[in-house]
């Protein structure tokens, strides 16, 4: 090969953050290499990680295999001691050129200490030594960097790679980290604390992405909805969003990416209902629909605050689609407690659902906890998923017959305001937001036709 392929598993994030890595090997003249972006989400998620790397070794015997993004954060040993891997980046190093300039030359000694160690036995959530401890200090085989002490509280890395400019939509990382500690997670000991893209370095990115040709842009984070809070002056989201659309008229399109149902603030809720570029598309982080459970994650909000959430929104703009995450078989979920996530998928009326087999991360407090037989896990999110494909069904048939703008994101394939594809004629130009009538539904998407 002679080239950087990227291979990314994981969130939006994730896959906002491959562009900035294609960028920095770029600029670092990186020739010749696989760069695989892993998630610590699930077990799942790192096993398919693992086979990405053995396979990327078959299929380029000569090229050097580097692995980043939140697993390998976590625990660069295990990556570092594979025999197809041949540098280990975490989360910081992987957004910086110097790090492929440097993946290369000879090993260098194993990591420092890790980058966010969880707080000593009995103090705090995370209470116990680290499941993934570094190795000691001495020479390896493979080049591990840096490995900080703590994650930096600088500026979050803002924007897309050059390519991206010219699409028509693209991420704007406006958040990163998290200051919460839901028990099944272990993202912040990877992404470090909340921090905040100040409101002016947002709108200054975002006039540079329309310039290049974005028509929309859908703001990311770790947790979106904690958006400013460690600013002056504390910005919510929904002010800042406002802020950004009255700085950047030329920007057809914002959306949001997943937010916390607690946190959505008043300015959020009224940007929702007044400002038609704001599109009608909510994605919230709801993780069951059992309050018991919902404890004992430590979530923030009650399944009838979730409820509410979406009936509010759709008060507020009728024409909104609610999109959501939901996990399967966490810890001690009986089979009365899965019927209520079960049912909230139609009584939120979700069309757009992301499920997550519950999967233990090691030195999370869910992982302590009695834990659902995997095959029950796999059954329960089987059903998730048909419950998802029925309200997806549901969603668009009920779409048909009405109108919507469409983003024309490739050749006959647009996206509808409220998020649904819908195939349109190939001869409209890419980027073109057209007016069209929604004429048929399929299990996926919808069939469009230019309004009259």
């Amino acid at each position: 090969m002679a080239g950087v392929e990227i291979v990314t598993f994981g969130c939006r994030l994730n896959a906002f953050e491959s562009e900035l890595i294609g960028r920095a090997a770029a600029q670092a003249g990186l020739a010749d290499a696989v760069i695989v972006n892993t998630c610590a989400v699930t077990a799942e998620a790192e096993r398919q990680a693992r086979q990405a790397i053995r396979r990327a070794r078959r299929e380029h015997p000569e090229a050097r295999i580097i692995v980043t993004g939140c697993a390998a954060t976590l625990a660069p040993e295990r990556y570092a001691a594979l025999p197809e891997v041949d540098a280990v980046l975490d989360n910081e190093a992987k957004l910086r050129a110097q790090s492929y300039a440097g993946a290369a030359p000879p090993p260098l000694a194993h990591p420092h200490p890790h980058p966010n160690p969880p707080p000593p036995a009995g103090e705090g959530i995370m209470g116990g030594a680290h499941p993934n401890p570094p190795p000691p200090a001495g020479e390896g085989r493979v080049r591990v960097l840096p490995q900080r002490e703590r994650p930096a509280p600088r500026a979050v890395p803002l924007a897309s790679s050059p390519g991206a400019a010219a699409r028509v939509r693209a991420y704007l990382q406006v958040q990163q980290g998290c200051d919460h500690r839901c028990t099944f997670c272990i993202i912040p000991y990877a992404r470090g604390s909340s921090r905040s893209v100040p409101p002016e370095a947002i709108v200054t990115q975002a006039r540079a992405l329309v310039a290049g040709g974005c028509r929309e842009i859908v703001l990311t984070g770790v947790d979106l909805t904690a958006y400013g809070a460690d600013l002056p002056g504390c910005p919510g989201l929904g002010a800042m969003a406002r802020r950004l659309l009255a700085a950047v008229p030329e920007l057809r399109r914002l959306r949001l990416s997943s937010l916390d149902p607690s946190e959505l603030d008043a300015d959020l809720w009224a940007l929702l209902a007044d400002e038609p570029r704001l599109m009608p598309h909510l994605h919230l982080s709801l993780q069951s629909g059992d309050d018991m459970i919902l404890k004992r994650m430590k979530r923030r909000h009650s399944r009838d605050q979730a409820i509410a959430a979406a009936r509010r929104a759709r008060a507020l703009r009728p024409e909104v689609a609610i999109g959501a995450d939901l996990i399967a078989g966490f810890p001690t979920e009986s089979e009365e407690m899965f019927g209520r996530s079960l049912a909230l998928v139609g009584e939120c009326a979700i069309a757009f659902l992301h499920v997550f087999p519950y999967s233990p991360r090691p030195g999370t407090p869910a992982a302590r906890m009695p834990q659902v037989d995997p095959a029950v896990v796999r059954e329960r999110a089987a059903r998730l998923r048909a419950a998802g494909s029925v309200g997806l069904g549901t969603e668009l048939a009920a779409r048909v017959g009405s109108e919507s703008e469409v983003l024309v994101e490739r050749p006959g394939i647009g996206r509808a305001a409220f998020y649904a594809a819908v195939a349109v004629d190939r001869a409209l130009a890419v980027g073109s937001v057209r007016r069209m009538r929604l004429v048929a539904a399929s299990a996926t998407g919808l069939a469009g036709v230019a309004a009259p």
